[in-house]
């Protein structure tokens, strides 16, 4: 009776956590999410890693944005990694998003932040900091809600943002 009442108020956290979740809108479309809960805690599957990860609202938005870049974009899957570690001497950094070309060689670097938080250039500043190591063509920010990607122009020392993110036909 103990273990019904431990599962019943598991499931009832999960609805609650799921529903203020899913109430946070997207700016990205939906897609069949499978979601999880184990050991107390929910989890949702990334089929980049082919694994669960733990659903924050950061992973919500990662998932969703990762689908869109597949489904929507035409970005090849096996060409896109998440949670990619980098080293700067002894510091270790983590990337959320690479997008690779067939040689791979990093292509776009994608930071994602939960939608309640604004982007601010504190999130251009981290992604740059990655770029000094990846020197990506672009970089994208996106809190679900917002999203910005500029292209990198590198003869010229600068970078201009883009309207959209762009297809990948036309990177």
């Amino acid at each position: 009776m103990r273990e019904k009442k431990q599962s019943n108020k598991l499931i009832s956290i999960f609805f609650r956590t799921f529903a203020r979740m899913t109430e946070q809108q997207l700016n990205l479309p939906a897609y069949d999410t499978r979601v999880k809960e184990q050991d107390g805690r929910f989890m949702i599957f990334d089929f980049l890693r082919r694994k669960y990860v733990a659903l924050t609202p950061e992973e919500w938005v990662r998932q969703h944005f990762v689908h869109y870049l597949v489904e929507q974009k035409g970005y090849p899957k096996g060409l896109l990694a998440n949670e990619l570690e980098l080293r700067i001497g002894e510091k270790r950094l983590r990337c959320d998003t690479v997008l690779y070309d067939k040689e791979l060689k990093p292509r776009m670097i994608i930071e994602y932040k939960a939608p309640h938080i604004q982007l601010q250039q504190k999130t251009f500043d981290q992604i740059s900091v990655y770029n000094l190591l990846l020197h990506a063509d672009y970089l994208v920010v996106s809190n679900g809600r917002q999203h910005y990607c500029c292209q990198m122009v590198y003869e010229q020392h600068t970078y201009r943002f883009l309207t959209d993110i762009p297809d990948y036909a036309m990177l």
